[in-house]
């Protein structure tokens, strides 16, 4: 079986449970996962009957002779079933030319139709969507495998292997809580305020003293930042920079207390490693079916508001024009909730 899904790390991150709960469910089948180079660590964990393909579909396999070229080295695979989670027009090309090959194809309903409703700004309806998940396992089954989603994590209970890491990151001395927070996100409406976030980090560093807080970013004005905050609080680590991509940053975010996240690719990562996340959510809602893999709703942090959301992705401008559905979250409101989250955690670590 082949399964396609390119777009961004978080989407891609969506089908690892999936993926992972059809491996194992059907171990005779062989399944090869077509996505963008980036995404291989987020394979590398799976089952031995799960291999991994990668397409740079903008350059090596550009354009419709690109296309017929990624065909040919498909169909050279002896495949037995297409699976398109995504949809789009290169997903689409390849599966038009698997049909006229007559391969058994099925490709994925968004429920669009849903989520403009979601957020329609005259004739709202706020009712949950289908998730990402469900979405990707309902094409499993229209292909003949339907699937239990059973999915924990990429690693054992204990975690990914700490020594792996360079030696920066450093070993958790007894009683340290270990804080993950990604503040950044692709898009305004899903980014919590720069100043309000380190008045987060303030108020946390206030009520858990011993805890050390692992910053999350990207390049350029996002380093700056992290940066900046790294150097304005000793217990406050740049991990962006010591690590060496996905595959260390799931090392790292498994053996996290907590994460502390944006509607963002980061909430995705956590996921996969069974780390609970506290998640801002502004302009998007959870309803849209973008929540992390069993991630409990009691730890999304938002706001009612008769506009919001006004986007299931996060892309169009605020209506208000003043960004309230985010701005107006207080720091309070979140370190609550990471409150929650680690005193969970150490009621069950003293029960074990």
């Amino acid at each position: 079986m082949l399964i396609i899904r390119f777009s961004a790390i978080g989407d891609v991150a969506m089908t690892v449970p999936v993926v992972y709960s059809l491996a194992c469910q059907y171990p005779s089948l062989r399944i090869s996962v077509l996505s963008k180079p980036f995404a291989r660590p987020l394979f590398e964990y799976m089952p031995a009957n799960v291999d991994f393909m990668e397409a740079d579909i903008k350059r090596e396999y550009r354009g419709i002779k690109g296309l017929n070229a990624l065909y040919r080295r498909l169909v050279a695979k002896n495949l037995t079933a297409i699976a398109d989670f995504h949809d789009i027009l290169r997903s689409n090309y390849l599966r038009l030319r698997f049909n006229l090959d007559q391969f058994k194809v099925a490709h994925i309903n968004k429920h669009r139709s849903g989520r403009r409703r979601l957020t329609d700004q005259n004739h709202k309806v706020m009712a949950q969507q289908p998730t990402s998940f469900q979405n990707y396992a309902d094409v499993l089954a229209r292909l003949g495998y339907p699937v239990k989603l059973e999915f924990t994590s990429l690693f054992s209970p204990e975690g990914g292997n700490l020594a792996e890491l360079p030696t920066a990151i450093g070993i958790r001395k007894p009683g340290e809580e270990w804080i993950g927070i990604a503040p950044f996100a692709g898009h305004k409406g899903k980014i919590y305020p720069e100043a309000q976030m380190e008045a987060v980090i303030r108020l946390l560093l206030k009520r858990h003293p011993h805890c050390r807080i692992f910053l999350f970013g990207g390049k350029g004005h996002e380093m700056d930042v992290i940066n900046e905050w790294s150097k304005a609080h000793s217990q406050c680590v740049n991990a962006s920079a010591m690590l060496n991509g996905i595959h260390d940053e799931l090392i790292l975010m498994s053996h996290l207390d907590a994460m502390l996240s944006m509607d963002s690719a980061n909430m995705h990562l956590a996921s996969l490693v069974a780390t609970p996340v506290v998640s801002v959510w502004g302009a998007t809602h959870p309803y849209a079916g973008f929540l992390g893999w069993n991630q409990d709703p009691a730890n999304v942090v938002q706001i009612d508001m008769p506009c919001r959301p006004c986007s299931a992705y996060g892309k169009k401008p605020c209506h208000r024009g003043d960004y309230a559905c985010i701005n107006n979250i207080t720091p309070t409101m979140i370190v609550d909730k990471l409150d929650r989250v680690l005193n969970n955690k150490k009621g069950v670590t003293s029960r074990q």
